[in-house]
């Protein structure tokens, strides 16, 4: 009971009398102290029954001018950021540091809902909202309550983790606009078992090149790991409407050089199959747009600068360490068969100009002498273009380089003066062990049947 109820019912009773008893039932109290109340009131009146730490403000107490300052730079500075990640800003940036209880409290007085709060704590936000609407006295205050009701999200269900470090590692790929003003996809990649955020990386689409990436990303720091699982409606599942070229159908060229590395691939149709990865991309969208922001990136080239800093930072926090559980990739491989294998492959036949078509436009193969070999015209085998951008074109064991037939000749025989002949620079080709051989890849194409023959 309040000061002001204990008050009236003693002022009530010494006044025009009354049972004591009676009055120690209503306020809750005994006999023994009803007598005490009577003898302050008589004392003091209504001094008597107020606090005498009334109106004053607890010595620990926030500071209004801090709570100020935490609405405002929630509002203005990190307004795109969930209270956790928030208060880890406030320490980093601005050296305040105060619990996420503390902050979500200060928070939620100014009627302020975290972007990653769960569905029953918006749906009774919602009603809070609705409810002051129906209260709202003016157009100006109306808008300002609507501007803050949040529909529920979707959640994803759980599953158990993998037991052992690389045995699966979930890829997935989000448009969404993390920087600038136009939409960009962030590859990435997370490993089943630790959480651990093993690749990334920015395209203006999702490409192969995006998940090319990725992939090298994990087989330099980590090594080859068992099995990717990622969505089959994403790029892995589609080749290019109406093409018949295997440079355009991704899920063979991934999937190939899945193969020569010996690491599975699986896709499903089922998000929550995959549930590591979309929670990521979740967590990823909530925390990524705002550190990019902060940093200053407005390009692709520099949000990929910046992407090894913010995953160094996000693996320390939220996944387990490598060794917490048992590694299962394999070793490293060099550069040279990371740059091999993560190669786009097409099948191409020797012209009549014994010259190679690609791309709209014809080259010439190079032995590694550095002088052109004239190849039959219908000779088949495959033209190659490694992680790198290099260009090879495969015939059985013999591999070439490719150089571009310019259209018109940079010299004319008749009115420039002749240099001395140079010598041919030697070229540079990959041993007989590397993994283009038109035989292997052609079967491997025909058993998945996506190509037409």
């Amino acid at each position: 009971m309040n000061a002001e109820n204990k008050y009236e019912i003693i002022k009530e009773l010494v006044d025009h009398g009354g049972n004591k008893n009676r009055a120690a039932k209503k306020i809750g109290c005994t006999r023994r102290t009803i007598d005490r109340y009577i003898a302050g009131y008589k004392a003091k009146g209504k001094a008597h029954f107020i606090h005498g730490n009334s109106g004053r403000k607890p010595v620990h107490a926030l500071p209004e001018s801090t709570k100020a300052d935490i609405r405002d730079l929630y509002s203005v500075k990190y307004f795109d950021t969930n209270f956790a990640h928030f208060v880890e800003l406030l320490e980093r940036n601005e050296d305040i540091v105060m619990s996420e209880s503390t902050v979500r409290n200060v928070m939620s007085k100014a009627d302020v809902l975290s972007p990653r709060a769960s569905r029953k704590t918006r749906r009774e936000f919602k009603k809070k909202m609705e409810a002051a609407l129906a209260e709202a006295s003016t157009k100006k205050e109306a808008a300002q309550i609507k501007a803050k009701i949040v529909e529920a999200e979707n959640s994803h269900p759980r599953r158990p983790r993998c037991s052992k470090f690389g045995e699966m590692i979930q890829m997935d790929a989000s448009l969404h606009l993390w920087f600038g003003d136009a939409k960009e996809t962030l590859h990435i990649a997370i490993d089943d078992a630790t959480g651990l955020i093993v690749g990334a990386w920015f395209e203006h689409q999702e490409t192969l090149r995006g998940y090319y990436h990725v992939f090298e990303q994990i087989l330099t720091a980590y090594g080859i790991p068992y099995m990717f699982y990622t969505d089959r409606r994403t790029v892995f599942e589609y080749r290019r409407s109406g093409s018949t070229d295997t440079a355009d159908d991704s899920l063979t060229q991934f999937s190939y050089a899945c193969k020569q590395l010996g690491v599975q691939i699986e896709t499903t149709s089922v998000p929550e199959a995959k549930g590591r990865v979309e929670r990521l991309i979740q967590t990823m969208q909530s925390r990524l747009p705002a550190e990019l922001r902060l940093e200053g990136v407005t390009t692709i080239e520099q949000a990929n600068e910046f992407l090894p800093e913010f995953i160094a930072r996000y693996n320390a926090k939220f996944a387990l360490p490598p060794n917490f559980t048992q590694s299962v990739f394999e070793t490293q491989p060099s550069k040279e068969k990371i740059d091999m294998t993560l190669a786009v492959i097409t099948e191409r036949t020797v012209d009549n100009g014994h010259s190679v078509r690609f791309e709209k436009k014809y080259f010439r193969t190079i032995n590694k002498n550095g002088t052109t070999d004239y190849l039959h015209k219908g000779t088949k085998g495959l033209v190659i273009r490694t992680f790198s951008g290099s260009l090879f074109f495969s015939v059985d064991e013999l591999v070439f380089a490719l150089e571009e037939i310019p259209l018109h000749e940079q010299t004319s025989k008749n009115f420039d003066f002749k240099p001395p002949n140079e010598k041919p620079k030697k070229r540079y080709v990959p041993p007989p062990n590397h993994p283009w051989h038109l035989a292997a890849f052609s079967a491997f194409v025909k058993k998945q049947g996506r190509v037409p023959a």
